[in-house]
């Protein structure tokens, strides 16, 4: 038996209001705790932004270009992203589970490039994304789309699933080859996703009007990168989202099929973390490529 305490010089600061420190992410105050300590493992609490690496390219296109080793081509970035957006079997496969970033597990698929798109169903099972230790799920939902509705339950049914387990739900806009990504389709798309439980959202950049789709959605928006484009281009995107009211990107192609997608990586953190400007950020790439 420990020994009683009975020392009366105890200190309980009675002119001293306790402390409670609100949740630094937008939207986020009226979340558990559990969730609130997972969104802090995607977004950086002294800045209230992430930089995401999207890998999961893989789960309707199969083998990428810059993703076809991940072993080699990703592992070795993982300390320089605040999280990562990978699917359950490459994370199992290659990840060391010793690694840093928040993930964000892909939950929703089922047609390959080859087939409708939208058509997609949940993919991964709630337990088993809490067995992984996700940080958050990734649900696709196809607004416009043939298989709207279909897209939309599968996001409303893993919100419902994701406050039984304390997991935040990641809701990602994907825009079809016949819609067009302007403010009015994305502020659209963005705020069914927050009205319809999504914690965060993923969605692309757009010109003019980005500033509205931000303002217009109650959760932090994540920049996509989208195609791969000359790292200046990529950067000034970044820039301006970020300027623009983003809480971050989740960039793939720009960073892994960059000529230094380490570099890269490095010059993406110093626009969203750092303020560099795109000039600047250029500087860190070439000077660490």
């Amino acid at each position: 038996m420990p020994e009683q305490d009975a020392s009366d010089a105890k200190h309980f600061h009675e002119e001293v209001p306790q402390r409670a420190t609100p949740f630094f992410l937008k939207g986020s105050g009226a979340y558990d705790w559990g969730m609130q300590h997972r969104l802090a493992r995607i977004f950086r609490p002294e800045s209230g932004r992430t930089v995401m690496l999207a890998i999961d390219h893989g789960y309707f296109q199969g083998p990428t270009t810059g993703l076809e080793r991940v072993d080699l081509s990703i592992v070795p970035l993982l300390p320089q992203a605040d999280a990562l957006m990978i699917t359950r079997g490459m994370l199992r496969s290659v990840v060391p589970s010793a690694s840093q970033p928040g993930i964000v597990v892909r939950a929703s698929g089922g047609p390959s490039v080859l087939k409708e798109l939208s058509n997609e169903q949940l993919a991964i099972d709630v337990d088993d994304a809490a067995r992984l230790g996700a940080s958050a799920m990734a649900v696709q939902v196809f607004i416009g789309g043939e298989f709207e509705t279909q897209t939309v339950h599968n996001l409303t049914r893993l919100v419902d699933e994701g406050y039984r387990r304390g997991i935040p739900v990641l809701g990602v806009t994907a825009v079809g080859r016949e819609l067009v990504r302007d403010a009015r389709y994305l502020g659209l798309a963005t705020r069914i996703c927050a009205e319809l439980g999504a914690q965060i959202v993923k969605t692309y950049y757009c010109e003019p009007g980005f500033e509205q789709v931000v303002a217009g959605c109650p959760v932090p928006i994540v920049m996509a990168g989208g195609k791969k484009l000359p790292e200046l281009e990529a950067l000034t995107m970044a820039r301006r989202a970020i300027d623009a009211g983003a809480a971050g990107v989740d960039m793939g192609r720009n960073i892994f099929q960059s000529e230094v997608p380490a570099a890269m990586l490095k010059a993406v953190r110093a626009i969203v973390h750092e303020g560099l400007s795109p000039a600047d950020a250029l500087e860190v790439y070439r000077s660490a490529s």
